[in-house]
């Protein structure tokens, strides 16, 4: 292969060590106190009073200046198919979080008109979304299970569910639970703390909706097979869920798996038929509206209810519910799950968000989007909705068929309006196992995120590691110990791979000042005399000590060893030091009586005892710290043992490559001291090699670092 063409450069400076450095680039020592901070945070003006008030507001900032000529058609087109695709979904989802149909129309009107005013990404479409429902029916199915609403039936003489009594105590438990939801979010809002989603890796987040597909599947199965299995709660709960069913398919109700197996071939081949003709249709073909008119037809003329015995959605009342204040006394029995509620909601809506902001180039504020959808869920709350997020499915539809900015998803709330006022009651004939086979053509996007396995095991195992055990956590912890347990486990992997870093002895490459691992490239030669260190994490309590260790096992030095024999030969010399002493007191005092030198006093011999460095070792030690962001006590102390123990048997140490704020960890750590001061400290590994070849050679005092490459 023909050699690539270099382009040589030339550098001539003094070499530079921390403190001079400091020195030339004047390094500014005033930091701005607790106080200055808070008055500039609290100090008001109209410039920012304006820029705040259109920040936490923002529909304020862009409908004046809403462009009707090149929005306004796409808004409309986009507005409607998602209010459609609003309709079915809604009554779908509110079946997952076990409340009545009704609510999950509410759930996709009221928090969209206040996302609508507060949010400030122009294309997701918020609302009912399939994970979050199934997290609220856990919640729902263990604060108010049927066992607590059970009453005596005198005509069948057995005990039969109240189930309008269940369904208002769920409905409150649903609102309680939305409402804290929506504190946590507002707060976390409020005090900057948007960057919590950094936590919920993209691994994380797809496996954790995964595994929680698995539990809105297995939640349905129920109205796929016209069966009534125990609701269990807690770990392992769908593992028994799924023996119950089970058990229970003998009791099968034929109608009602007919009217499933119909539903979801039709969904299917429509879907098919819609990607198909995606380019050539000006709006997609509203599959799941289509399918809810046909089947509330069929059941109404066929009268499915009466004749074969199929669960149809019941009684839908028209009109809006009147405002409640969610029940206080139930906040303690949902604060946890509420928490779960506010970072999964808020974590899917902002991932979705960034996507799209980075395709059409804007911006998504994390912390006004946490408000946004806080504000969405606790005033939902008030009018008895649970808890939204934001669906893939419904944003992909907004996108696609023109719609431009956050008015689409106020024109979708106004469908869903006009649908609870005046048709609602048209869809009480409805079978739930239709809106059971919607919600399973729609989880097929997250089944496809099983590809993601062997596509992480080529890119990133550790990644793979994570997506796994996250669904494997979801699916057996049910969704919200799953999430705290999957976090847990991805700070783990973080964990571990600080405290298990990649420790390297760096060569130079022949006439650069590049210094790379040896045991990474073939023409890297070591330095003559100089061992270079490098760990390729940060230094802390976790791994200081591995730190030490491998420096030593990298570098040959048993330092504990050497300290070791250096120590039983200082020993040694004093003990020869003292008996000599002795030998010379008693020789004075034979010399004073005049008595002559015995033959063996005139035989003793004074034996030196010293330390001679093995010649074989490096003469310096060089760290270098710039992978390192950051030094805790424990890293400090670290450096200093090694500084202390390696100078002890002749071998200096210096540092190369300190950040700024590992320079201030050092000064406040204890680091300097009258003997040890930034001199040690070097801003390049090539500064350091050049300062001590410069100090073995005793060169002039002063060293000028001339390059030619």
């Amino acid at each position: 292969m023909a050699e690539r063409r270099r382009m040589g450069y030339s550098v001539q400076r003094e070499i530079l060590d921390e403190g001079a450095v400091d020195e030339i680039a004047e390094k500014s020592y005033s930091k701005p106190s607790l106080s200055e901070k808070v008055k500039k945070s609290l100090r008001c003006s109209g410039p920012r009073l304006k820029s705040c008030l259109l920040g936490s507001v923002p529909v304020i900032s862009w409908l004046p200046r809403y462009s009707i000529r090149e929005n306004a058609l796409g808004d409309l087109i986009s507005g409607i198919s998602v209010g459609i695709m609003q309709l079915p979904q809604g009554m779908a989802y509110a079946l997952l979080a076990s409340v009545p149909p009704v609510f999950g129309l509410y759930s996709s009107f009221y928090p969209v008109l206040i996302y609508f005013i507060f949010g400030t990404s122009k294309h997701i479409s918020v609302g009912t979304y399939a994970v979050m429902s199934v997290m609220i029916g856990g919640v729902i199915e263990r604060v108010a299970p049927d066992s607590n609403f059970m009453m005596w039936d005198n005509v069948t003489n057995s005990s039969i569910v109240d189930v309008i009594s269940r369904d208002a105590e769920r409905v409150r438990v649903a609102a309680a639970v939305t409402f804290m939801s929506g504190l946590f979010q507002i707060v976390l809002g409020l005090v900057q703390f948007g960057f919590v989603v950094t936590y919920l890796s993209e691994p994380l987040v797809r496996g954790y909706t995964t595994g929680a597909a698995i539990h809105v599947i297995v939640s349905q199965l129920k109205y796929t097979f016209g069966i009534s299995p125990v609701r269990y709660n807690g770990p392992f709960s769908l593992i028994y869920t799924v023996l119950e069913i089970c058990s229970l398919i003998p009791q099968t109700n034929v109608g009602t798996l007919v009217v499933s197996i119909v539903a979801i071939v039709g969904l299917i081949l429509t879907k098919e038929l819609n990607a198909y003709l995606s380019k050539k249709l000006p709006v997609p073909i509203p599959v799941e509206l289509l399918g809810v008119i046909i089947a509330t037809l069929v059941s109404w003329q066929v009268n499915l209810e009466d004749k074969y015995g199929v669960d149809v959605v019941g009684l839908i009342p028209s009109g809006l519910q009147p405002p409640v204040f969610p029940a206080a006394s139930l906040f303690g029995q949902v604060i946890g799950d509420a928490f779960a509620l506010a970072v999964v909601g808020y974590g899917i809506a902002i991932s979705l968000g960034r996507i799209f902001a980075l395709k059409y180039g804007y911006k998504v504020d994390s912390n006004q989007e946490l408000i946004a959808l806080g504000l969405s869920n606790s005033i939902g709350g008030i009018f008895q909705c649970f808890a939204i997020s934001c669906s893939m499915s419904r944003t992909m539809v907004q996108e696609s068929t023109g719609g431009k900015t956050q008015v689409a998803g106020a024109l979708s709330a106004i469908v869903i309006l006009v649908i609870t006022l005046w048709i609602g009651t048209l869809f009480e004939d409805l079978p739930k196992a239709v809106l059971a086979a919607i919600i399973y053509v729609n989880l097929h996007g997250m089944m496809k995120q099983f590809m993601d396995i062997p596509a992480l095991w080529r890119s990133n195992k550790v990644d793979m590691v994570i997506w796994v055990a996250t669904f494997i956590f979801t699916v057996l912890f049910n969704p919200d110990l799953g999430l705290a347990a999957s976090i847990g486990f991805s700070m783990l992997t973080v964990i571990f791979r600080t405290q298990l870093p990649k420790y390297s002895i760096l060569g130079q490459v022949p006439d650069t000042d590049i210094y790379r691992p040896l045991e990474d490239y073939n023409q890297v030669r070591q330095v003559p005399g100089i061992l270079i260190f490098r760990s390729s994490a940060t230094l802390y309590f976790a791994n200081a000590e591995m730190y030490q260790e491998t420096l030593g096992e990298k570098s040959g030095i048993d330092i504990i060893k050497i300290l070791s024999a250096k120590k039983k030969l200082e020993d040694k010399r004093k003990r020869h030091e003292k008996k000599n002493a002795k030998k010379a007191a008693k020789k004075n005092t034979v010399d004073m009586k005049g008595e002559p030198e015995s033959e063996e006093q005139k035989d003793m011999a004074i034996i030196e005892v010293d330390f001679v460095p093995d010649p074989s070792l490096p003469r310096a030690i060089v760290l270098d710290l710039s992978p390192v962001n950051f030094l805790d006590t424990v890293g400090v102390k670290a450096i200093r043992s090694i500084r202390r123990d390696y100078g002890e048997i002749g071998i200096e140490v210096v540092l190369a490559g300190c950040q700024t704020v590992v320079v201030d960890n050092l000064q406040t750590g204890g680091f300097f001291n009258d003997k040890v001061t930034k001199s040690c400290l070097f801003s390049t590994v090539h500064d350091a090699v050049l300062h001590l070849q410069s100090a073995r050679m005793h060169s002039q005092d002063k060293v000028i670092i001339a390059t030619h490459f």
